[in-house]
Formats: C-alpha cells, sequence, structure tokens
C-alpha cells in the first residue's frame, strides 16, 4: 500500500481503503479502479490524500494514455479561482465580525456596506457561468451561517440581475441574504451540525430561527422592512406549507421569494455532516416537480431556465457511472439534457431510469 496526494492520482490506481471526506460521509469504497470521473470526485471533496494498492509506472516504452483534465480541475487550477478562494474567506470573515457587531454592539452597518462585501466576488466571478463554477467548486467548506449565507448572497444578487432588478435593490437585495439566517445564532452550534436526524424538539427550536432572525433586525428602526421580511419569511412557500406563518403567495415578501430559492438550492448542494451535497441537476429536477406550487413562478422560471444553462457543455457523470458531455437542454425537463457518450447521445428526457449524478 501507499498514500497518494489527491493531485497525483492516475487513472488504473486501485483504493486500498474506502475513501471518505473529513465528516466520514464515503466517497469511494476500497477495492475500486480509480478512473477520471472518481478521480474528480475525490478533489471535488476536498480530500488531500488517498490509500492506494502498489501501483507502478508505466514504463517508457509502453503505450500511455494521456488523459484531459476534468472541467472542473481546470476550474480549480485557475489563478483566477484561487483568488476567488482567497476573497471568499475575507468575505466571511468580515460577515462574522459584521453579525458578531450586530449582536454584541448593536452598531449595523448600512446596505451599502453589507452588500459591498461580496463585491470582490462578483467582480472576480463577473459572468454566471463563472460564478456557479467557483460556488460549484468551494463546496467543501461546511458552514451552515456564514459561509452559506455568503453563497445564498451570491446566488440572490445572481437571480436578481436575471429579473433586471435596479441597482438600488439589488443592494437591498444583497444585504437581506448575507442577513437572512442571523436568526441561526440563537441555536446551539452543536444541534446546527448534529450528524443525524433532529429530534422533533430539535427541530422546533430550528424553525424558531426567522423568528429569531427578525427579532434581532427588527430593533433596527432605519433598517429595510424587505431586510426584516426576509429574515422572518425564506422559509415561507407559495402553497402555505412553509413556517414560521403559514403565508401564502403576496403575503410573502417578493426579496424574502427570491432568496428562499437560492437558499434551498445552496442548502442541497452543499455537503452537510449527515450527507454529501447533491448534484445541481438533482435540485433541478426538485424544482421541476413541485416548484411551481412553492415559489413565484416568475422567480422559479428564470432560475430554473437560467441555472440549467450555466451547465451547458458541461462534463457530468450519469448515474450508470458512465461520462457525458451535456449538448443540449431540453425547455420542457431541464434536468434531462440530451448528453454526449463515447458513440452517440442519450435524451435522459426519454430514459427514466437515467440520471446525471455528479459533475465533472
Amino acid at each position: 500500500m501507499q498514500t497518494v496526494k489527491t493531485n497525483q492520482l492516475k487513472e488504473g490506481m486501485v483504493t486500498a481503503a474506502p475513501v471518505t471526506t473529513k465528516k466520514g460521509l464515503p466517497v469511494v469504497d476500497e477495492g475500486i479502479q480509480l478512473n477520471n470521473a472518481l478521480i474528480a470526485r475525490i478533489a471535488f471533496y476536498d480530500i488531500d490524500q488517498v490509500t492506494i494498492e502498489d501501483f507502478a509506472e508505466p514504463k517508457e516504452d509502453e503505450d500511455e494514455s494521456i488523459f484531459e483534465p476534468t472541467y472542473s480541475q481546470r476550474v480549480t487550477s485557475s489563478p483566477e479561482f484561487r483568488k476567488f478562494q482567497e476573497d471568499y474567506s475575507r468575505s466571511v470573515d468580515n460577515l462574522k465580525r459584521s453579525v458578531s457587531s450586530i449582536l454584541s454592539e448593536r452598531t449595523l452597518p448600512g446596505e451599502s456596506q453589507l452588500a459591498q462585501m461580496i463585491q470582490p466576488l462578483l467582480a472576480g466571478a463577473p459572468s454566471s457561468l463563472q460564478m456557479f463554477d467557483f460556488l460549484h467548486n468551494m463546496r467543501a467548506i461546511d458552514d451552515t451561517i456564514y459561509a452559506h449565507s455568503i453563497n445564498v448572497a451570491l446566488i440572490s444578487n445572481t437571480l436578481g440581475k436575471w429579473l433586471k432588478l435596479s441597482d438600488s435593490d439589488l443592494e437591498v437585495l444583497t444585504a437581506a441574504a448575507l442577513l437572512h439566517d442571523i436568526g441561526k445564532t440563537k441555536i446551539p452550534v452543536e444541534i446546527l451540525n448534529k450528524p443525524g436526524k433532529y429530534t422533533d424538539e430539535e427541530f422546533a427550536l430550528v424553525k424558531k430561527h426567522p423568528f429569531f432572525g427578525h427579532e434581532i433586525l427588527q430593533s433596527f428602526a432605519s433598517l429595510d422592512p424587505r431586510i426584516k421580511n426576509s429574515a422572518l419569511m425564506h422559509h415561507e412557500r407559495c402553497d402555505g406549507h412553509g413556517y414560521p406563518q403559514g403565508l401564502k403567495h403576496c403575503e410573502i415578501d417578493d426579496f424574502a421569494q427570491i432568496i428562499a430559492i437560492a437558499d434551498v438550492y445552496d442548502a442541497m448542494t452543499a455537503a452537510r455532516a449527515y450527507r454529501a451535497g447533491l448534484c445541481p441537476f438533482q435540485v433541478i429536477a426538485d424544482f421541476e416537480i413541485e416548484g411551481l406550487q412553492k415559489y413565484h413562478p416568475k422567480y422559479i422560471l428564470t432560475f430554473l431556465e437560467r441555472i440549467a444553462y450555466t451547465y451547458q457543455n458541461n462534463r457530468v457523470l450519469l448515474s450508470n457511472g458512465r461520462s457525458a458531455n451535456i449538448i443540449m437542454l431540453n425547455k420542457q425537463f431541464l434536468s434531462r439534457p440530451i448528453v454526449g457518450v463515447k458513440g452517440g447521445t442519450i435524451d435522459l428526457s426519454k430514459t427514466p431510469d437515467l440520471y446525471i449524478q455528479s459533475l465533472l
């Protein structure tokens, strides 16, 4: 056996022990021969090294296939992504300090100052394609309040631009997204990060965080009411099955409805202590099934179409273990595009048992 750094893994190597995330989630079983798709999956979860069976390098006179790096590997090796990582860490630290000031000193930055917190990230990823590429490859960060709120602010800002909001509204929306989960600071960390199912009592407490957030922000009279409403209403749903008040449709603040979509998308695609993150196309599929009932039709339809297009031409891993390229989206079934595989194409809308398992 030998230990190999993830960036030095090669196709043909065989795992000598199970590969797991830092939280213990299984990624690759023991005794599996690695291919580029599995190597990309290991790198995706920010795993530093892997134990493999003894592996002999091919001799110079032997044929050796040359494999292109995956799309994800090209993204993460770029200087733009490394700069984004640095700016991202600073933004998370700045948000922590701002929230600490709100809670302990009762001082609140203005909407412009809050929105400015993610400006370096927006500048570092000027297109929505870059933004989601970068966020997708930041998924090793497991933080249910601050990193999550930065992500939700970036996604909400992007959706706001797709909806053609004014600059002033974008500023308020971004600030609202940054503070939407401030109420979680009142929930014990051991409950928020619990690696298992909540008890009924724990879940009832977690569901109070919108009330806690609204209570914290309500004392700031000059704060835009849409920011306060977003803290209170981002878990409400148009069909009345949300919480904490069971509001419906126009009873829910518009900004809270936009943030709700970004919040769910980020929460489902991010890894948590109790599960791996879902593939964006699995989240898109969930939105397609019940999105029109739960979310504002204009907001969810805009989001689904635009988010699916950001992954056009991406390389993906199918549920049968084959890798493929997305070559054409299907507007009726955005989660099931036409993909290209070796030897032809597959229309996933006509193969219900086959789906996109992960991005590569």
